[in-house]
């Protein structure tokens, strides 16, 4: 089977991250829970610096103590984006008090018309605990590579509509900023929830 490069571009950061799962799933076999901790970190995650929808510079430092879920994508998207935030938005619901752990971030792959104020409008919509957050276009392409998440414009995409390729998938990490987790986004809310809850207890 022939893939073309920009198939190919799409698939190399869905292999990556399966290939770190992989490594994870066989640490755990051979060494045991201790070898996935921090002595042994796993490269998903990092430090980034992006803007809140009320202009302040939110860092991944400012979410120690709580689980970052974090999931990127772009408010134009015109399906798997709104029904992953909708599913957060139930996910939260159902963990009631346990919510509070959480902070769910939603990072934008579309900086250029992903203004903060269109990330804060939009992320309400689905539920005021979900943060939106943007950046520079250097500040973006930073956290995508910190993230291993895939994002480009599709051949449909013009100036005034932007279509993207981009990674579907919820990345969990720890109240010390280390990965945890990560769920594909069509994971349902109740998926989410029982992951969180798992998680943060």
């Amino acid at each position: 089977m022939r893939f073309s490069p920009q198939r190919l571009a799409r698939l190399l950061p869905v292999a990556a991250m399966l290939l770190v799962l992989t490594q994870m799933a066989v640490t755990l076999h051979w060494f045991g829970p201790a070898a996935s901790r921090a002595d042994a970190p796993v490269p998903i995650g990092g430090p980034f610096s992006l803007t809140a929808p009320d202009g302040r510079t939110v860092t991944d430092r400012d979410f120690r103590g709580r689980w970052m879920l974090v999931y990127f994508g772009y408010t134009q998207c015109p399906d798997t984006c709104p029904t992953a935030l909708n599913d957060v938005a139930d996910a939260l619901g159902q963990l009631g008090g346990t919510a509070a752990k959480v902070a769910p971030l939603f990072v934008t792959v579309d900086p250029v018309h992903d203004t903060p104020a269109v990330m804060g409008a939009y992320a309400a919509k689905f539920d005021p605990r979900i943060l939106g957050l943007t950046g520079t276009a250097a500040e973006i392409e930073q956290v995508k590579r910190e993230y291993r998440v895939y994002a480009a414009p599709d051949s449909h995409a013009t100036p005034d509509h932007m279509v993207m390729d981009h990674s579907s998938v919820f990345v969990i990490m720890d109240p010390k900023g280390r990965f945890a987790d990560v769920l594909m986004g069509n994971a349902s809310a109740r998926a989410i929830a029982d992951r969180l809850r798992a998680l943060a207890g």
